[in-house]
């Protein structure tokens, strides 16, 4: 059925959030000030999404950051969405001169940790996104904050602190 019916199920799903949710979507807690925090600290950041082109740009007006991260990748820059690698591999690769040890993901869903685990990658969980603290350690996350406003405010102990560069997830699935 997926494989038939796949592409249709991904459009309608698509279309729906696009009508009906994303006007709604309103940044979370403390994102602005993590990113200013990663830009102040002369880290680099890439937004990687799954969502498209389109939907990013959205979510960086609303949350109010094109101006502090350095690029973005959406699903236009990879074959596969997470949990597969894909999308981290691209942003990754938007990195100047960095090794995958020294950057870390940032995301809400065990698909950002899964797809940042099999990229090679270390990820930080945030519990915004609605899944438990479980989950994202079992998806591989070496940190967990309750979201953007407590990482930032134990920023210093983080996975982030002693890091050169950052590759922050949007969460989207």
């Amino acid at each position: 059925m997926i494989k038939q019916k796949g592409r249709e199920i991904h459009e309608f799903r698509s279309d729906l959030f696009k009508r009906e949710y994303m006007h709604k979507a309103r940044p979370f807690p403390g994102v602005r000030e993590l990113f200013e925090r990663i830009r102040g600290s002369g880290q680099q950041a890439v937004l990687a999404s799954s969502g498209t082109e389109g939907e990013v740009q959205h979510y960086k007006e609303i949350a109010g950051i094109a101006d502090l991260i350095d690029d973005a990748t959406s699903a236009d820059d990879a074959e596969r969405s997470k949990p597969f690698p894909d999308i981290f591999q691209a942003a990754f690769a938007k990195l100047a001169s960095l090794s995958l040890d020294e950057a870390i993901v940032v995301g809400d869903t065990p698909y950002d940790a899964e797809a940042a685990r099999t990229a090679g990658l270390k990820s930080v969980g945030v519990l915004c996104g609605g899944f438990p603290e479980e989950a994202l350690r079992l998806a591989g996350c070496i940190a967990i904050y309750e979201g953007a406003r407590d990482l930032l405010r134990n920023y210093e102990r983080s996975p982030l602190a002693p890091v050169g560069e950052a590759v922050v997830g949007d969460g989207r699935s």
